[in-house]
C-alpha cells in the first residue's frame, strides 16, 4: 500500500490534458519566478486584456487567428515555454489548419487592426449613461439649430463679400497655401499616418497589401509601428538617420521625392533596417535600372 502511494507521488502531471491557457498561467504563476501579467504585458507591448484572454482560453475576445497565434508565441517565449508546442495546442483548440502562418518571431505584433479597436469603442459607448449636457441639448435643441443656421449664414456672407486679390479671394489663397502636392498613388488613400511630417516628407510609403511598418531613429527608439491596411499612407520623418522595417516589403510602394522606386523586397518578405536617406534610395534605384 505504501509503495502505491510513493509511486503516485512520483507520477508527472499530464500536461497534454491541460489547455494552452492553463499551461501559460501555470508557467507564469508557479515556480521561483512568479510574475504579474501587467509586467509582462508592458514588456511585450501587448495589451494586458489580450494576455488574460489567452490564459482564460477566451479566444473570442482576441483579434484574428494570426494575432492570437502571434501573441501566444511571444507570451510562451517570454515564459520560457516551447512556443511551437503552445501554438500547435491553440490551433487544435481553435480547430484551424496547422499550416496557418504566423508573423516572424522578431516581428512587433503589439498593434491590433483598426476594425478591432472600433468594435471595442462602439461597445464601450453603449455603456455610457446619458449625461446632463446631453439632456440640456435635447431640451433646447431649437436654440442650437437656430444658432447653427446663423453661423452658416455668416460664413456664406463672408465668402461672398470678402475683397478679391487678383482672380482669387482671400479664402481661396489660404486654401492654396495649405495644399500639399502628393505622388500619383496607385490606389485611393484609405487613411493617413505621420501627418505631422506631411509638408516636408521626402519619403512616403503607401501600403498596397497589408503590411507591418516600423520606423526607428538612430538610437533604436521606435518612432512609428503599426500594421497598415491597403491604401494607408505613411509620411516618414526626414533626417536623424531613421531606419524602416517592412513586414511585407513587396506590398509597400515607396515614393522618394515624388518618384516611385523599385520595391524594397519581394511579397511576404520582411525587410529590416533600411536607411531612410532620400539620396541613397534614389541612387540605389538608378543602379537597379541599369
Amino acid at each position: 500500500m505504501q509503495d502505491d502511494i510513493k509511486n503516485t507521488k512520483n507520477v508527472a502531471p499530464d500536461t497534454n490534458a491541460k489547455t494552452a491557457g492553463q499551461i501559460l498561467r501555470d508557467a507564469r504563476t508557479t515556480g521561483r519566478r512568479k510574475r504579474e501579467i501587467t509586467t509582462i504585458a508592458k514588456q511585450l507591448c501587448i495589451r494586458e486584456e489580450f494576455l488574460q484572454a489567452l490564459e482564460d482560453g477566451d479566444y473570442a475576445a482576441l483579434p484574428e487567428t494570426v494575432y492570437i497565434l502571434g501573441f501566444a508565441r511571444n507570451y510562451a517565449m517570454e515564459l520560457g515555454l516551447n512556443p511551437d508546442e503552445v501554438v500547435e495546442k491553440i490551433k487544435e483548440e481553435l480547430g484551424v489548419d496547422s499550416a496557418v502562418v504566423i508573423p516572424d518571431e522578431n516581428e512587433d505584433i503589439a498593434e491590433v487592426p483598426e476594425t478591432v479597436k472600433k468594435d471595442k469603442i462602439k461597445t464601450n459607448f453603449t455603456k455610457i449613461k446619458e449625461c446632463r449636457v446631453c439632456k440640456f441639448i435635447k431640451q433646447n435643441w431649437k436654440w442650437f439649430v437656430g444658432g447653427l443656421g446663423a453661423v452658416i449664414v455668416i460664413i456664406l456672407a463672408l465668402l461672398i463679400f470678402l475683397p478679391s486679390d487678383g482672380n482669387h479671394t482671400q479664402a481661396e489663397a489660404v486654401i492654396t497655401q495649405s495644399d500639399v502636392v502628393e505622388p500619383a498613388y496607385k490606389i485611393a488613400i484609405h487613411e493617413r499616418f505621420g501627418t505631422e511630417n506631411r509638408n516636408e516628407s521626402e519619403i512616403i510609403f503607401q501600403v498596397i497589401k497589408e503590411s507591418w511598418v516600423k520606423v526607428e531613429d538612430v538610437r533604436g527608439k521606435v518612432v512609428f509601428s503599426k500594421v497598415l491596411m491597403p491604401g494607408d499612407v505613411y509620411y516618414a520623418p526626414n533626417g536623424n538617420k531613421n531606419k524602416v522595417t517592412l513586414g511585407n516589403a513587396g506590398g509597400v510602394d515607396v515614393w522618394v521625392r515624388g518618384e516611385l522606386i523599385p520595391k524594397l523586397g519581394a511579397d511576404h518578405t520582411r525587410k529590416n533596417g533600411v536607411l531612410l536617406d532620400a539620396d541613397e534610395l534614389l541612387n540605389s534605384a538608378k543602379d537597379q535600372k541599369k
